[in-house]
């Protein structure tokens, strides 16, 4: 239990091994919080079952565990303006203005011994998730939602409020499977590969309308249907030249089907097909030089395919293409007696970076458009040093830079509108631009102490360098860096009856600073100015799983 009334609890039972062959397992959890932000409380359950049976080739396990949460709506932020007077504002006042969602998993897992040197792993798994968002919504166009006019005592009426609920019903199914080869030598071998699949369906429902016009109850004014197939192949291979020398490669393959049907929630047609492969190939080394230290390098490149919203927000004319990504990695580690240290230096390579720039496409929503050259470059450090047998000093901490060489934002211009009654855009060109929500420095700390057998203190810090919201470089449009400070207390106690009692406390942000962890921002121009509005979100104190 903790701060705004949240309190997490569950019941854990396990059968240990019966019979030599046979285990049980299950779990029942709860968390409950009134959350930071006004009413964004937050309701999560679930629970966990599994069995498993061990035989002297093979084992089998079956997991079904699942879900259910219910959220109060706070993701529209706090407004700058009110971070000083209200930092926990929150614009939504409707009583059920709720994220509602399920999800049950089921998973067959298998592993079998062919021979000595072979081991054949097969896995089946389905996931099924179903839920909702409730709102309250005023002003809203009736043919927003295929809704004739309204005329009464001769006004007509085009507007009315309403409270809608935007469904989404998946299903998420499919195998993994693998070889795994041990020479018990010099040479391991990993060859595998899965068979996924997607469907989601979308729709929306008015629930309750002030002027319902031509309505029906549970009438869908959208339903946008698609679909996903993922099937990917792979092999791995790890072969130890030489006492100190060993090497690895992988190499996937991968294919990406889209489908899409139906009409969106913002009246367009989503009819497309998408179809994209992937090679994926990674190659590196360790060379360990003597016992204390060692070094390794690798190469690899990485492709990530645009998303839904980035296909049905679009068309083809006017979707992105998938991103692309060469991971260049070096680094050493030194281990001796009381000290521990890793340094590890990246260099990743954009191509088609995906990114937010304001613009609209050609059905006028504002989607993910590639950026074109971009990188991440950087150092990333972490030691632990025991200055006692009770005390101990973890830390770690990453240099970056982080650019866009040329970035092309675009405002919506509110003094002119196009044939449709859009405002047009305006844009500007930047050069050298940090990425957004990518701060140059990040670092963490933890000096750990025992002053007893039993008892552990913690003091844990970290510091979050500034972050852009945009990929403008703009400093009226950042999250300023923060340094925050937790100390944890955990006693433990090995009574006869239980294997182990373990009390814990936990003081976050004991210096009480005030900060930001996300947020957006959105420019437009009028009367030839330049207007910004930022939004910006206080870090939550609990976060969905489901995100």
């Amino acid at each position: 239990m903790g701060s705004f009334h949240t309190i997490k609890n569950n019941v854990l039972v396990g059968s240990g091994l019966i019979n030599g062959k046979f285990t049980v397992d299950a779990r029942l959890s709860r968390l409950t919080s009134d959350g930071y932000i006004d009413r964004a409380g937050s309701n999560l359950k679930s629970f966990y079952l599994s069995g498993a049976y061990f035989g002297k080739k093979s084992f089998v396990r079956l997991n079904v565990f699942s879900g259910i949460e219910k959220t109060y709506q706070a993701w529209n932020g706090v407004p700058e303006a009110l971070l000083k007077t209200n930092r926990t504002y929150n614009e939504f006042t409707y009583d059920n203005q709720t994220d509602n969602y399920q999800q049950d998993n089921y998973q067959l897992l298998s592993s079998h011994q062919l021979s000595r040197n072979w081991t054949f792993n097969f896995n089946l798994h389905y996931t099924k998730g179903r839920g909702y968002f409730e709102e309250y919504k005023p002003k809203q166009n009736l043919s927003d939602y295929g809704l004739l006019p309204v005329v009464i005592g001769g006004v007509t009426i085009d507007t009315t409020t309403l409270i809608r609920r935007k469904w989404l019903d998946n299903d998420f199914y499919g195998t993994v499977f693998s070889f795994d080869y041990d020479s018990f030598k010099k040479l391991k071998v990993n060859i595998g590969g899965g068979w996924n699949k997607y469907t989601g369906k979308h729709f929306g429902e008015v629930i309750w309308a002030r002027f319902a016009s031509n309505s029906n109850i549970r009438t869908r004014y959208y339903e946008d249907d698609a679909s996903k197939t993922d099937l990917n192949f792979y092999a791995k291979a790890y072969y130890q030249l030489t006492e100190q020398l060993n090497v690895f490669a992988d190499a996937q393959f991968r294919k990406v089907n889209y489908d899409f049907y139906g009409i969106g929630s913002l009246g367009q047609n989503t009819q497309q097909q998408a179809a994209l492969r992937f090679f994926n190939p990674k190659l590196g080394l360790n060379y360990q030089i003597n016992e204390h230290h060692s070094a390794y390098a690798s190469f690899s490149v990485a492709h990530r395919e645009p998303n839904r919203d980035d296909y049905t927000q679009s068309t083809i004319q006017s979707r992105p293409k998938a991103e692309g990504l060469q991971d260049w990695e070096a680094g050493y580690r030194y281990q001796s007696g009381k000290l521990a240290l890793n340094v590890n230096g990246y260099y990743m390579n954009y191509r088609d970076q995906l990114v937010l720039t304001g613009k609209l496409n050609d059905v006028g929503s504002p989607t993910r458009t590639n950026a074109g050259k971009s990188y991440r470059s950087g150092i990333e450090v972490e030691g632990a040093f025991q200055f006692t047998k009770t005390l101990t000093l973890n830390a770690n901490a990453t240099f970056s830079r982080n650019k866009i060489k040329t970035f092309t934002a675009y405002y919506d211009n509110y003094d002119v509108y196009d044939a449709l009654g859009r405002p047009t855009q305006t844009q500007a060109t930047f050069n050298n631009t940090d990425i957004s929500f990518s701060p140059n420095v990040i670092a963490g700390g933890q000096l750990l102490w025992k002053p007893v057998t039993n008892l552990e203190l913690g003091w844990l810090a970290k510091y979050v360098g500034k972050q852009y919201l945009d990929n403008t470089q703009d400093e009226n449009r950042k999250l300023t860096s923060y340094f925050t400070n937790d100390i944890r207390a955990i006693y433990s106690i090995k009574p006869k009856f239980v294997k182990e009692i373990n009390l814990s406390l936990l003081l976050n942000n004991v210096f009480n600073r005030l900060y930001e962890s996300n947020g957006y921002t959105f420019s437009y121009t009028s009367e030839d100015s330049l207007l910004l509005k930022i939004i910006t979100i206080h870090k939550p104190d609990l976060t969905s799983w489901r995100q």
